[in-house]
């Protein structure tokens, strides 16, 4: 068996290498044994490792793309979601606008209610004239031109109940002069224009008939 060995190692195309490696020295052949387990992990670690480490790296930054990407659409989503509160706190501002402008057919009953509002505050009305309406695009104004005369308590106890209307009325171009004088105080005539608004819808555009579709005669 011993010959058999022997002759099976000669017959190796490494017989001269191990030979060789026989004759070094005990350092020496662990130097070279520590090489080569060297070198065959190195091998090992390109061949095997090194192409699932590469893959480990490209996941990481597939990993940190997608990660921005959905820090990116929470954080659209959080503006989206605070747009659209918005949205409803216009919506409801807008309503609420809405609600104060009156209507055609209130514009009467508002006038009146402006009325009984100097009456009320023992003003004596000197002029009430409702004057044409001013477009101003989605809304008109309609002035009215009022003169009334009392003390300056009453006149401002009936600015006070004009601003309390359910509808917006404003009162501008104040003027006041003395008349006489009176135990409460002094007279004034108080001039100004009461002014309120109402919505203008716009108007259907007409449908244009087409001349082709009528019927010969």
């Amino acid at each position: 068996m011993k010959k058999t060995n022997s002759s099976a190692v000669s017959a190796s195309p490494l017989a001269p290498l191990i030979k060789k490696v026989e004759q070094l020295t005990k350092p020496q052949r662990i130097i070279i044994y520590a090489a080569t387990v060297v070198v065959v992990i190195g091998l090992a670690f390109y061949f095997l490792f090194w192409p699932a480490h590469k893959n480990i790296d490209r996941l990481d930054r597939q990993l940190a793309s997608a990660q921005q990407e959905l820090k990116k659409a929470k954080q659209n989503a959080s503006e989206l979601n605070d747009w659209r509160n918005k949205m409803k706190q216009k919506e409801a501002k807008y309503q609420s606008v809405m609600r104060a402008l009156p209507e055609d057919e209130e514009i009467p009953s508002l006038l009146a209610g402006i009325s009984k509002a100097g009456k009320d505050a023992g003003l004596d009305f000197l002029l009430f004239q409702p004057k044409a309406e001013k477009p101003k695009g989605f809304y008109a104004e309609i002035p009215v031109d009022i003169v009334v005369r009392g003390p300056y308590h009453q006149v401002a106890l009936f600015f006070d109940k004009v601003a309390n209307l359910r509808r917006i009325v404003n009162i501008r171009n104040i003027k006041m002069a003395p008349q006489s004088k009176m135990q409460a105080g002094v007279e004034l005539t108080t001039s100004c224009q009461g002014v309120t608004y109402k919505f203008i819808e716009e108007a259907p555009t007409p449908v244009k008939k087409n001349k082709s579709s009528k019927k010969k005669r």
